[in-house]
């Protein structure tokens, strides 16, 4: 009984302190995304996207332990490089929906999301209940 009562306190901690994606909020060069997905990932600990989460912030889908808030605004792009942000790069691109699970990956390319630069956006809600992703305990 003690180690499911500590079980449950370690779980309410790291999700009250687990990282958010309010940071990479704006997406940007893929660099420092690099670095935030290798350092959660090695963590283990909880990610929660929350608020607005355009272009690369969406890589953080691809975690083991993401969760989304409900009322998150993700927002899908075509890739591109930094140095050109006016042409689509296919293996930017293929960065971004690598980290989709299959359902995700499926949708936003049949509809065209990954085709062009401008924003698409999806709600944390339909991530959840259509997509399967985990949804952010409450607190």
């Amino acid at each position: 009984m003690k180690h499911l009562v500590f079980a449950a306190a370690l779980f309410g901690a790291t999700s009250v302190h687990a990282e958010t994606s309010d940071r990479y909020s704006k997406g940007g060069a893929y660099a420092p995304f690099r670095e935030a997905l290798a350092r959660n990932s090695a963590s283990g600990e909880l990610f929660r996207i929350r608020n607005t989460c355009a272009s690369n912030c969406t890589l953080f889908l691809g975690l083991r332990n993401v969760c989304v808030e409900r009322n998150a605004r993700l927002m899908f792009h075509a890739g591109h490089e930094r140095d050109d942000s006016t042409a689509i790069s296919a293996v930017a691109t293929q960065r971004m929906l690598d980290a989709y699970n299959a359902g995700l990956r499926q949708y936003v390319q049949s509809h065209g999301f990954m085709d062009k630069l401008t924003f698409s956006t999806l709600s944390g809600a339909r991530l959840i209940d259509e997509f399967g992703y985990k949804e952010c305990p409450k607190g």
